[in-house]
């Protein structure tokens, strides 16, 4: 009788092969809290609403919606915008509960990357009369305020982690006038990020408002993105690559003031959210983490032959990627850029260590440097290398992505790459672009390297600042009148690689 029935079990397996489960992916050696998600900045995601008003559905308060809307600046061509209009947009202000479907059940990402417009809580003055969080509490936009709560509610019920930025470039109007500082820079009042005293306090308030109100959703919190760009296309080189407002050329003291104000901003901005968010988002027992985001580029000499290429690369990297991270990871700040830290104010602070929980990379280039011969700037000696811009800031380049992550380990903390992407990718683009860069970061696990997820930029195309909607980055075509999204073939090789766990 059991030989009968084994023989019988048999037969009932054989038969039921198609419904087997499929073997275990050999490669599937992503840990399982892996984050795997999406990167949006509200500039860039929110207009373009189907059916809400424009000026309910665009944020009008800001610098950016002034730089990117303005005639004047439109017409101005040093300021280098397209003037496409925001209704293009991919309308996240109002779609943003399908989008969140989209990331969780098409793409099967568990963690999605979103920002706070400072301008949509606050867009008046008024807000700059309180000097604590509770006097801030009575100038809060309310619409403002129920949009992110059902913004980051809606996530949390699509299953998904949130990471959420704080300041994504844009500045409320009340503090940063781009185009009166792009037409008389010297004369201006509303200066942002030059004006240190004004701001660091003012967004240290709105970041613990944030941290306040919103903390019981938020899983992870970064402070700022990519503060080199902001110094490099607003006050040292704008151009059609990227422009940001000020978009004023050369100012290299004001540069230098702009860069190390957001080294201290970002500390005031961590003490903040710590002191206001106390809540356990996500039942691990403790409070969100917070960091910040830079976008770090895989440095190379243009010609290697060359003696002085050495001292060029590592003099660029150095600018471009570390003075900043030097400063907030651990409070050592390289005022004139020389890589010592003797002169007046250099020494290391204790009130900029430890407020960095981990470090976001963006990563999208690689920077071809060749020796200049002299500094740009006289009281800035490593100032004396020029990039060569000729490739743009998309050079695909996958094996800078294990180079940018050891280099974000040296400041010991863990790692998240919270942008990486690519330009209208073709339909190969999954195998040639997405593939190799996600085998490095597995190759940056294996070393030991503490990389806890990958975000991509983006999910839907959108906003592209200064681009409009010419750059077409999203894993979701857009079309810009009906709003239909459809999936790429990179988003599907995403999809299969995030459901899988490798590749």
């Amino acid at each position: 009788m059991r030989a009968v029935l084994v023989f019988i079990l048999m037969i009932l397996t054989a038969c039921s092969d198609d419904t087997a489960p499929a073997p275990k992916n050999p490669e599937a050696n992503f840990p399982k809290s892996f984050l795997w998600g999406t990167a949006n900045a509200g500039f860039q995601s929110d207009p373009g609403c189907p059916t809400m008003a424009p000026d309910k559905c665009e944020d009008r308060a800001s610098d950016w919606y002034q730089w990117a809307q303005d005639p004047a600046l439109i017409a101005d061509p040093s300021a280098f915008v397209t003037g496409e209009p925001l209704a293009h947009g991919p309308g996240m202000r109002e779609l943003y509960p399908e989008q969140f479907a989209e990331a969780a059940d098409v793409l099967h990402t568990n963690a999605i990357r979103l920002s706070i417009e400072w301008s949509r809580l606050f867009p008046d003055a008024a807000a700059e009369q309180a000097t604590t969080v509770d006097e801030l509490e009575q100038y809060v936009s309310a619409d403002g305020l129920a949009y992110y709560q059902a913004l980051f509610e809606a996530a949390k019920q699509a299953h998904l982690k949130l990471l959420v930025t704080l300041n994504h470039y844009t500045l409320p109007l009340w503090i940063h006038d781009g185009k009166a500082c792009h037409a008389d820079f010297d004369g201006c009042r509303d200066k942002g990020w030059v004006d240190g005293d004004r701001i660091i306090p003012k967004i240290a308030l709105y970041a613990g408002y944030c941290g306040r109100h919103f903390g019981k959703w938020v899983d992870l919190w970064a402070t700022l993105n990519e503060p080199f760009a902001t110094v490099l296309a607003g006050y040292v080189f704008p151009s059609a690559e990227r422009s940001h407002p000020p978009g004023v050329t050369l100012k290299f003291d004001a540069a230098i003031t702009v860069l190390f104000n957001q080294v201290e901003a970002h500390a005031r901005m961590v003490d903040a959210v710590r002191a206001e968010d106390t809540i356990d988002a996500d039942g691990d027992g403790i409070a969100a983490r917070i960091g910040t985001v830079t976008n770090l580029a895989a440095v190379q000499a243009a010609d290697p032959s060359d003696p002085a290429a050495a001292t060029a690369v590592k003099h660029a990297s150095w600018v471009y990627n570390e003075v900043f991270l030097e400063g907030a990871a651990k409070g050592r700040l390289d005022l004139n850029l020389d890589g010592e830290f003797t002169g007046p104010g250099e020494e290391t602070r204790a009130d900029l260590v430890g407020r960095m929980d981990f470090i976001g990379i963006n990563y999208y280039t690689k920077l071809i440097v060749s020796p200049l011969g002299g500094s740009l700037a006289t009281n800035y000696p490593w100032l004396d290398f020029t990039p060569d811009l000729g490739g743009g800031f998309f050079i695909v380049y996958p094996e800078g992505m294990l180079e940018v992550l050891r280099l974000g380990n040296s400041y010991g903390v863990p790692l998240i790459i919270t942008e990486n992407g690519v330009p209208d990718p073709s339909d190969d683009a999954g195998d040639t672009f997405l593939v190799p860069h996600l085998r490095y970061v597995w190759q940056a696990l294996q070393e030991g390297i503490p990389v806890e997820g990958y975000f991509f930029w983006t999910l839907v195309d959108n906003y592209e600042w200064n681009h409009g909607m010419d750059l077409k980055l999203g894993l979701f075509a857009l079309d810009p009148v009906t709003k239909t999204r459809t999936l790429r073939p990179i988003g599907q090789k995403y999809a299969d690689i995030v459901k899988a766990r490798g590749f």
